[in-house]
């Protein structure tokens, strides 16, 4: 998943998708402490996944921030 693809889902989809994404590298680190994964290239995409959603998260909390300062100001 891309990040336009991130930005294209909505809030609730983005908390869905971090919890996901969060469960996949939980079982990934286990599957790889049993020897069951063999692909360690999961890990590290796994994880920038969730940096991606937690980037998309953090940008809208800011344009919020922002929106809710400029209607301040202008009152």
């Amino acid at each position: 998943m891309d990040i336009n693809e991130i930005r294209g889902l909505s809030d609730l989809d983005l908390e869905s998708a971090l919890v996901d994404a969060k469960q996949e590298l939980w079982k990934i680190r286990f599957d790889l402490a049993t020897r069951q994964e063999k692909n360690y290239s999961r890990l590290p995409a796994t994880r920038r996944r969730i940096a991606r959603i937690l980037t998309v998260m953090t940008e809208r909390q800011h344009a919020a921030e922002d929106a809710a300062a400029a209607v301040e100001r202008a009152s």
